[in-house]
């Protein structure tokens, strides 16, 4: 048996969607500031949700562990994503190894039930990566920030936009396999018919003529003189 496709969309999509989501979770970049008063103008400062960094444009100057004077950490929509990315990382690999087991790799037949199962965890796991980037979003622009600055989308709110939408397709594809436990359920057991023993007329014993039907033609006698009664002769 092939493994169905539903199956192999999920196996490929769940891998790619935890990377995108661990580095979203990792790196600092859910929100940048940009043009701070009373700093230089290249100054940006990437906002995260478990630290804060400050880079000069001009210079690719970097320093991380800035200190938080307005309380961003200290936000619901921060505190969600501390306790809502970390989850949704380690279900996503507790549905992974879930799914490794039901999706044929090392054994003949796969098994829709634990790749089901694998699918909903997966589904749950993206779900809770999606909720904390979608209210981090909402409440973008009213998390604390310099007055006067620019408030920008950062690369790791995107990631983990794209990362929950990946977990949540993969988890979905693997779901399906639910149907195929309907399907062998369903569908009707055949009785396996008995092995006919081998008899005198059986079709599983071959008939040979022990004489030689061309013995005629090679002695050069004719076909009346000698005509042969065994079954299966034919006249070449």
């Amino acid at each position: 048996m092939r493994t169905p496709a539903a199956m192999i969309v999920g196996l490929v999509l769940c891998p790619c969607g935890i990377l995108l989501t661990l580095t979203g979770t990792l790196a600092p970049n859910w929100r940048q500031v940009s043009l701070i008063p009373n700093q230089p103008i290249d100054l940006i400062l990437e906002q995260g949700i478990w630290d804060l960094c400050s880079e000069r444009q001009s210079n690719h100057q970097r320093s991380c562990g800035q200190a938080d004077e307005l309380g961003y950490f200290e936000q619901v929509p921060v505190r969600v994503a501390q306790g809502l990315m970390p989850t949704s990382l380690v279900l996503t690999l507790v549905g992974l190894v879930v799914a490794t087991l039901g999706v044929r790799c090392w054994q003949e037949e796969p098994k829709p039930m634990l790749a089901g199962v694998a699918g909903l965890v997966l589904l749950v796991s993206g779900l809770l990566s999606l909720v904390p980037a979608s209210w981090y979003t909402h409440e973008l622009w009213a998390l604390p920030a310099p007055d006067g600055s620019t408030l920008v989308v950062g690369y790791s709110l995107v990631l983990s936009y794209l990362g929950s939408c990946l977990e949540i397709l993969g988890g979905l594809a693997l779901a399906l396999s639910f149907h195929l436990c309907c399907k062998e359920l369903r569908a009707p057991k055949v009785p396996q018919s008995p092995v006919p023993e081998p008899g005198p007329y059986s079709t599983m014993r071959a008939y040979c003529n022990p004489r030689d039907v061309l013995e005629d033609e090679r002695d050069g006698r004719s076909e009346q003189d000698q005509r042969s009664t065994l079954p299966c002769d034919s006249d070449l």
